[in-house]
């Protein structure tokens, strides 16, 4: 009888491991679609108003602070503004969530300040001109060697976002301790500058620690391609 209830409980243990990463996949999966979904209506945004919204900040209830645009309250440090874009989906007080779903698993958005803040003020992208914007939101590799909000050489997978969105993954409300995840502004974090940073998943014995992290970011060419079908650029 016990060799039995041993070999029944290697089985279910057997069977249950690879069912969690099952379930952690599939997390993963949901929120990248979410973070792809957050983009689409971003953009949308933007075609339909001539500019981007604000971040929301943490006590906006999911509104881009401030309503209407203009100079964003927290540009690098903000949450995606669910409340003002219809996004979902959301916790109680309207911010857009991940599929972990926690308060810590709020969707992140930042939004580049070049050009007087161009790029959230009415009419500014048009009155400024694409030949005129330069923006310089950064995605770094590795946090290593991150300087005055740019990246160190080599290390550069962007230099000319527009806009970052992002979640903090599976560990954002125990984990993010990393100097990878610190340099993404989380609950654990006090990191606010134009730098981010994005690689595929690694645990605490990588170099720059454990990483979860999944994020999409918004090209200048990609915002002025759908501004241009929507007659917001000329």
């Amino acid at each position: 009888m016990a060799v039995a209830l041993l070999v029944l409980t290697l089985l279910i243990s057997a069977f249950l491991v690879p069912l969690q990463n099952q379930i952690e996949l599939r997390k993963v999966t949901e929120t990248q679609k979410i973070l792809d979904q957050a983009m689409e209506a971003l953009i949308g945004f933007a075609a339909a108003n001539g500019r981007l919204p604000c971040p929301a900040s943490a006590t906006s209830n999911g509104l881009e602070d401030p309503v209407g645009g203009g100079t964003c309250t927290h540009p690098y440090d903000g949450f995606y503004p669910a409340a003002t874009l219809g996004a979902s989906p959301t916790d109680a007080q309207g911010y857009l969530v991940d599929a972990w779903g926690s308060i810590q698993n709020r969707v992140h958005y930042a939004v580049t300040t070049v050009s007087s803040n161009a790029f959230t003020t009415s009419n500014q992208i048009r009155a400024t001109g694409m030949s005129g914007l330069a923006p310089n939101l950064n995605v770094c590799s590795t946090a290593t060697g991150i300087a005055g909000g740019n990246c160190a050489a080599g290390t550069i997978l962007t230099n000319t976002a527009v806009a970052v969105i992002y979640s903090t993954g599976k560990n954002a409300a125990t984990g993010g301790t990393g100097a990878d995840e610190a340099e993404n502004p989380n609950p654990n974090s006090s990191d606010n500058d134009r730098a981010f940073v994005w690689h595929t998943a690694s645990d605490s014995n990588a170099p720059n620690g454990e990483f979860d992290d999944l994020m999409v970011w918004l090209s200048p060419n990609m915002l002025y391609s759908k501004m241009l079908s929507a007659g917001q650029l000329p």
